[in-house]
């Protein structure tokens, strides 16, 4: 680990954003290199002045988006059993992870894109079955781009605020995690709450109209 943090610390020093984001982008195809890692570190290298915490937030994002892309590509081209076989060979990557997945994304589809950008290990597979069924290009990338850029926030800000004690990060990543998530579906829930009332109200509003119009008929 130690090893490689350095190669992440110095790709950001040398390269700045776009270091940060190929060190994430390698993270979602490489899913036993930890973003919960790379994330408080690019925060850290802003914190330093090597890079604005803006630019760390954005370059990280376009990373994930990237990696999550060459998956979702990987997926559609070779489909599910040749992507499985291949997956089987790389180490540290269980087919079982893999499965449970897949079986995600068939109940869930699009949130499963959503909320998996914001799981450990699912925030890399979670791309493989979208391309293995072909989820329209650009719905994948949506989702996929506001899960990556809520959780990169999250950890990057940690990072940030906690400087040189940025590795705190990591010994709480589960709490992170399921923090996100439940911030994240709260917000959804919130959403879909005030849309369905804005509904109802425009709804109610042509029923109130008629109902004066005939009021002032019958006046």
């Amino acid at each position: 680990m130690d090893g490689l943090v350095d190669r992440v610390v110095g790709l950001m020093e040398t390269l700045g954003g776009p270091g940060a984001a190929l060190a994430i982008a390698l993270e979602n195809i490489f899913p036993p290199i930890p973003s919960e890692v790379i994330l408080p570190l690019a925060g850290f290298t802003a914190s330093q002045g090597e890079m604005s915490l803006f630019g760390a937030i954005a370059w990280t994002t376009v990373g994930s988006v990237v990696g999550a892309m060459a998956l979702y590509g990987i997926g559609a081209l070779l489909g599910r059993e040749r992507t499985r076989a291949l997956a089987a060979r790389i180490p540290l990557v269980k087919l079982s992870d893999i499965d449970r997945t897949e079986a995600w994304f068939a109940r869930h589809g699009v949130k499963a894109v959503f909320f998996g950008r914001m799981v450990p290990i699912f925030r890399s597979f979670i791309s493989v079955p979208a391309g293995v069924e072909r989820m329209p290009i650009p719905v994948f990338l949506l989702y996929t781009a506001l899960g990556s850029l809520i959780w990169n926030t999250v950890f990057v800000m940690a990072g940030y605020l906690l400087g040189e004690n940025w590795h705190l990060v990591e010994e709480y990543a589960g709490l992170f995690s399921r923090g996100v998530l439940v911030a994240a579906a709260l917000a959804v829930a919130w959403f879909a709450v005030s849309r369905l009332l804005a509904a109802g109200r425009e709804r109610r509003r042509p029923a109130h109209r008629e109902t004066r119009r005939g009021s002032g008929a019958d006046a």
